[in-house]
């Protein structure tokens, strides 16, 4: 084979239709298995390709690509891969943004009509053997409410296209979106405070970065609806989790729905995990096997287009 194509981390599927696709391309893939740093830099040394799911890719390990055209993540977010560092080594980044937009948005409205219904809460009653109306008293009609959104990209966008037929009201903050684009989807513009304090669901829909990291903490949920949920399936670090379970505890906010954490597994010492008007579900928002056969097919197409000399469909940077 011509090329040497290293895929780093996935527990997701077998790999044999990607090795198809890359034979044809002269190609061949080695999957590593491991987010070992070293393990990873020791193997991409000579790879003409790097695919990567949760590894991290910093500058200790691409200054060891002595060939490598291109960094492909497995995914939407970025912030694993020092892509700065890449583009001063002149190697390609691509990611696939458009790859669970269904999945995701599914996935916020379900964990806001979960707590609107109290659908869990009221199983959990049900299953211990209970059959009353114990618990109904948190549920809320949807119609009417304010759905807030933090970021108002692709998926922010789904989202508010599916839940608008409920008879929401839409806002949204994104310094990087035009009104005329949040109305094309049914939301209106607004400060950050605004929404912050106007809404009854606030979905954050924010790249990782460091603005963004920490971005809700104590003050950010002080000024929160008490009766407000928020909902993460972007990225754990928005939110500081401490200030989280302290707000929760003292009702400053009703609850939180929450598909990534700052340490995703299951942590006996996170105390949010304790709360009963907490739910958490194990990053699988983005989950389905259509998104993940989509989000693969187009991850190897860009890293063979980035091997062939060709233009990737989804960079990140330019070289």
């Amino acid at each position: 084979m011509k090329y040497k194509v290293v895929l780093t981390d996935s527990s997701l599927k077998d790999w044999e239709r990607e090795r198809q696709m890359l034979a044809c391309a002269n190609a061949e893939l080695v999957f590593l298995d491991t987010a070992d740093p070293e393990t990873i830099a020791a193997a991409a040394a000579d790879a003409d390709a790097i695919i990567v799911s949760y590894a991290q890719i910093d500058a200790g390990v691409i200054e060891k690509m002595r060939k490598c055209k291109c960094i492909s993540k497995m995914g939407i977010g970025i912030n694993n891969i020092d892509v700065d560092y890449a583009t001063r080594q002149g190697i390609l980044v691509t990611n696939v943004p458009d790859y669970c937009i269904e999945e995701v948005s599914d996935a916020v409205i379900a964990l806001a009509l979960s707590f609107s219904r109290r659908i869990p809460f009221l199983w959990d009653t049900v299953r211990g053997g209970g059959w009353s109306l114990s618990g109904v008293e948190g549920i809320t009609r949807m119609t009417g409410r304010v759905f807030g959104f933090l970021g108002f990209g692709r998926i922010a966008r789904r989202t508010a296209e599916k839940i608008k037929p409920f008879g929401v009201k839409l806002l949204a903050n994104d310094p990087y979106i035009d009104a005329q684009t949040a109305a094309g989807a049914g939301a209106e513009l607004a400060e950050l405070d605004e929404v912050i304090r106007s809404a009854d669901f606030l979905s954050l829909n924010l790249s990782l970065n460091a603005e963004t990291t920490g971005i809700v903490d104590r003050n950010f949920l002080s000024r929160m609806k008490k009766t407000a949920i928020l909902i993460n399936t972007s990225r754990g670090p928005l939110i500081n989790e401490p200030d989280l379970y302290e707000a929760i505890l003292a009702g400053e906010i009703a609850g939180a729905g929450l598909d990534v954490l700052c340490n995703e597994a299951y942590d006996p010492e996170n105390r949010l995990f304790s709360l009963p008007n907490v739910i958490i579900t194990p990053h699988a928002a983005f989950y389905s096997p259509d998104a993940v056969q989509e989000m693969s097919d187009k991850v190897f197409s860009d890293a063979i287009a980035a091997l062939e000399g060709k233009e990737p469909k989804y960079p990140i940077n330019r070289i």
